[in-house]
């Protein structure tokens, strides 16, 4: 079984910044690509970002240049480092990993999400 775990959201003024951390763990063999979900509350779920093994990442429009990915392979975690936070970034924040088990079956997993909220 394999498991996403999400921790590092919180509140912080606008402005502010955040690091969100997903941890996957269980029966893993390898996980191709990881990434970040996010949404508001009243809206559908939305792309935020993802990286693939060797490191090329990916954005929406709206977290470009302020946003940054990346993952340690050897943890089988992927960070989001969020910076100049706008009132627009609050959401639940959810990773996910496209992962290869130890049987060699390949699925796509989700965490629980984690809560982020700027405000002021």
């Amino acid at each position: 079984q394999v498991r996403l775990v999400e921790s590092g959201g919180g509140l912080v003024q606008p402005g502010g910044s955040l690091r969100l951390s997903c941890v996957a763990s269980g029966n893993i063999f390898s996980i191709y690509h990881m990434g970040w979900h996010r949404q508001a509350p009243g809206k559908q779920r939305e792309y935020v970002a993802s990286i693939t093994t060797k490191g090329e990442t990916d954005y929406a429009g709206s977290v470009k240049e302020r946003f940054t990915i990346s993952r340690d392979n050897a943890k089988n975690t992927v960070y989001l480092q969020m910076n100049s936070l706008r009132p627009e970034d609050t959401a639940v924040y959810y990773c996910y990993g496209d992962v290869v088990s130890a049987t060699g079956r390949r699925d796509g997993y989700w965490g629980q999400g984690t809560q982020v909220t700027v405000s002021s």
